[in-house]
């Protein structure tokens, strides 16, 4: 007897074989430009900042209160600092060789479906997101929000793209898997299953000190712009000075105990 070829099912209508298609040239340049903007992830967004601080020079207090803009900045922040979290929460429940912040190349030793990633599938790219958005916010720049949003969307949709493909390459079926359920940005929280591994707060020092300066530098140097123009004069208010002057003392501790001790080591993270 003559065998069906797969596919072909008797008495029904013939359907096609299902074939993984080849990748299309459209694919492969997004996997290219992806590389490239992975290498300077973290330098690229700079480039923003001229926009930004022509931004600030035309700032205003929120209903011509300095109390009220000073209330509306500190929500900002907390949305920074939301972001600055995530971040945290990631890179403190993960094993060592991944989540890294390496740029020379691509690397996962393993697959991290549990814990931030069991709810999303970029989750430091998600904190990145909400770092700018609390600074853009905090200083009412609604026009670079809406300006950041979309060049952050294109941007780290093909670091995202490069990424995939890759850990695509090397799991298979099990990253088809854990990504067919789990959201690339937006967190589905329902579906949360705790970290594989306990949290640690010398992985979090570690990895997230730089962060937390660069937040405090932020805030401190757009509180300066923002209230200098405002006011006419060099101004600035004294709580974003202390928290930078905080920010930049831990920096060198922690940067210090990194280099030079093994404090901050955990075995395995």
């Amino acid at each position: 007897m003559r065998r069906r070829p797969a596919g072909i099912v008797a008495g029904a209508k013939e359907l096609p074989v299902r074939r993984e298609d080849p990748p299309t040239s459209l694919h492969r340049e997004f996997e290219r430009s992806g590389a490239r903007f992975f290498r300077y992830r973290s330098f690229l967004p700079l480039l923003l900042l001229p926009l930004v601080v022509a931004d600030l020079l035309d700032f205003h207090y929120v209903g011509g209160s300095h109390l009220k803009t000073e209330l509306w900045q500190l929500f900002g922040f907390l949305v920074a600092l939301t972001g600055l979290g995530v971040r945290a929460f990631t890179g403190a429940t993960v094993p060592a060789g991944t989540s890294s912040s390496n740029t020379a190349c691509q690397v996962a030793d393993a697959l991290n479906t549990t814990g931030m990633y069991s709810v999303v599938r970029h989750p430091l790219y998600l904190g990145n997101y909400l770092m700018w958005l609390g600074f853009l916010l905090a200083f009412l720049s609604w026009w670079m929000v809406l300006l950041v949003t979309c060049g952050f969307a294109l941007y780290y949709e093909r670091i995202m793209f490069a990424e995939e493909a890759f850990l695509r390459q090397k799991y298979g079926t099990s990253f088809d898997d854990w990504a067919a359920v789990t959201p690339a940005f937006l967190p589905r929280w329902r579906q949360w299953r705790p970290a594989s591994l306990s949290f640690s707060w010398r992985a979090v020092l570690r990895r997230e000190y730089p962060g937390f300066l660069g937040v405090s530098f932020a805030f401190f140097v757009g509180d300066v712009i923002g209230d200098s123009g405002v006011q006419g004069r060099l101004a600035y208010d004294r709580h974003w000075a202390v928290l930078l002057g905080f920010a930049l003392v831990a920096s060198v501790v922690l940067r210090t105990l990194r280099r030079h001790t093994k404090v901050l080591t955990v075995a395995g993270r």
